[in-house]
């Protein structure tokens, strides 16, 4: 498939800082492609020269087979950028601020109606953006990304400020535009969030990229174990733990956890013995993935 985006050598320092430190990756046309990290990353900072809105110190960035900085002005209509922090013109509804962003690209109002419909802000259209809620000026920015049909969209933790449903609505709206061929580029903390709507996802941190992949080929390049939950009480601890000499056995009080590599063996252990009450297997995730590259200690 054609590259969409391509990033070669990309470096961003501030000060002894290195936010982008040697980046390179290629992003197809329509593909849903995210970026992961902890805070302090540089997953905001390599967007922002994605799109055009700070330059790199080293390397080349080409989008749509252009480059985007300087700010080039054939690229502006073919692209959506949704912003970490919302930022709105001052005073205007809901309404008037999704047409106000429309009519700078040339689309109708009533095209910009349809987008407040999507996003569930029907009802909110002539409240002015200071006074919408954070999840509502989320969706609203979200919509004047989309407003104008761009061909690449680039989306800043799209669903940190939503409630579940709001989050779960949204998704579908992504996939959709996605299944459009539009390519998505999105960076998120919430990794079941990556996991379910990326082909690829790049994991950073420091600067670099430490792996790159499609969520499930990176989850089975994992070496982790299955935990297999059961109700506690169902089998004694020390019974498991004597069952199983080989796994990590575990219980607070509401379930019986075996952690093990042999999930077969121990599912038929307990299923002999009829032990498979309040029964919940899982494996390892994107989560486990990222923390297992990333460490768990506290980013500020």
């Amino acid at each position: 498939m054609a590259q969409t985006i391509r990033v070669d050598g990309v470096r961003k320092w501030y000060g002894d800082t290195h936010a982008v430190d040697g980046v390179s990756f290629d992003v197809e046309e329509g593909e849903f492609f995210g970026i992961l990290g902890p805070n302090g990353a540089g997953k905001t900072t390599l967007l922002e020269i994605m799109e055009g809105l700070r330059k790199p110190d080293d390397g080349e960035v080409s989008l749509l087979g252009m480059r985007p900085w300087p700010r080039n002005p054939r690229l502006l209509p073919r692209i959506g950028v949704q912003l970490q922090a919302s930022s709105f013109f001052e005073r205007l509804t809901a309404r008037e601020q999704i047409r106000t962003f429309a009519s700078l690209y040339g689309t109708p109002p009533a095209a910009a109606d349809h987008w407040l419909e999507v996003v569930g802000l029907t009802d909110k259209a002539d409240t002015r953006t200071e006074k919408l809620s954070g999840g509502q000026a989320q969706r609203l920015s979200i919509a004047c990304a989309l407003v104008h049909g761009p061909d690449v969209v680039f989306l800043d933790e799209p669903t940190a400020a939503l409630d579940p449903q709001a989050r779960r609505n949204l998704w579908d709206l992504l996939r959709e535009i996605n299944n459009q061929g539009r390519t998505v580029v999105l960076t998120t903390h919430h990794m079941d969030e990556a996991e379910l709507l990326c082909d690829r996802v790049a994991i950073m941190d420091h600067g670099n990229i430490l792996k790159s992949g499609p969520p499930a080929a990176l989850v089975r390049g994992l070496d982790a174990p299955t935990r297999i939950g059961i109700e506690t009480g169902t089998v004694p601890v020390d019974g498991a733990r004597q069952l199983f000499p080989d796994a990590e056995v575990s219980d607070d009080g509401v379930s019986l956890t075996v952690s093990t590599r042999n999930p077969a063996a121990v599912l038929s252990a307990l299923a002999d013995r009829n032990a498979l009450r309040g029964l919940a297997v899982r494996g390892a995730s994107l989560e486990d993935v990222f923390l297992d590259l990333t460490g768990r200690e506290y980013r500020a």
